[in-house]
């Protein structure tokens, strides 16, 4: 069991539906020496790709961006979830549709922010059906940048969104795997190498 799936174990909590609660050290009030094992994990998995920008999106991502750009030392570019009056200039956009809150979003990234310069690795807190980080790739698509890698902390492996990103070439680094919840709290996490 890795560091990610202990603390899971520890101190998440399985919710009915599906909903992997973890708002004590991921996605509300951050562990912050957890986070840079994060970033430090998805430093040694990609340290060789050339990464020159770590992309995320609006909110739970960033702290995990953050804290692998640090490891990266490039910068961290996150999309946004509505437009405001400090974007100047011109925007990639797509509509995203988030599992948890059952709402589709409509993202924003400024064009001056990413570019076909870019060698991207995309870095989120959650994967589960996919669909953010399928609206991150079509931001990419749109600014020409290529896609290194995807950093995910904790995969659903029983929803299709790592399947759908793996069977496309893409290279997932996921730390926490869950293979099965179940709603009376139960847990296990699939073996697989970092």
């Amino acid at each position: 069991m890795n560091f990610l799936e202990e603390k899971i174990m520890n101190d998440g909590q399985v919710r009915p539906g599906a909903i992997l609660k973890v708002d004590n050290f991921l996605n509300h009030q951050l562990d912050i020496d957890l986070l840079n094992k994060i970033g430090e994990t998805f430093y040694q998995h990609f340290k060789d790709r050339g990464i020159n920008k770590i992309i995320t999106i609006e909110a739970s991502g960033i702290a995990i961006a953050c804290l692998s750009g640090i490891h990266f030392n490039v910068p961290v570019v996150f999309a946004k979830k509505s437009m405001s009056k400090n974007i100047d200039g011109s925007v990639y956009q797509t509509t995203v549709h988030s599992y948890t809150h059952g709402t589709d979003s409509h993202v924003i990234m400024s064009k001056k922010f990413l570019g076909p310069e870019d060698n991207v690795l995309i870095v989120d807190d959650f994967l589960a059906n996919g669909k953010a980080t399928q609206g991150l790739l079509e931001i990419c698509e749109q600014a020409g940048a290529r896609v290194s890698g995807i950093g995910i902390a904790i995969e659903k492996g029983f929803q299709d969104g790592g399947k759908y990103l793996r069977d496309k070439g893409f290279d997932v680094c996921s730390i926490a795997i869950v293979e099965t919840m179940t709603d009376d709290g139960g847990i296990t996490f699939r073996e697989h190498e970092l």
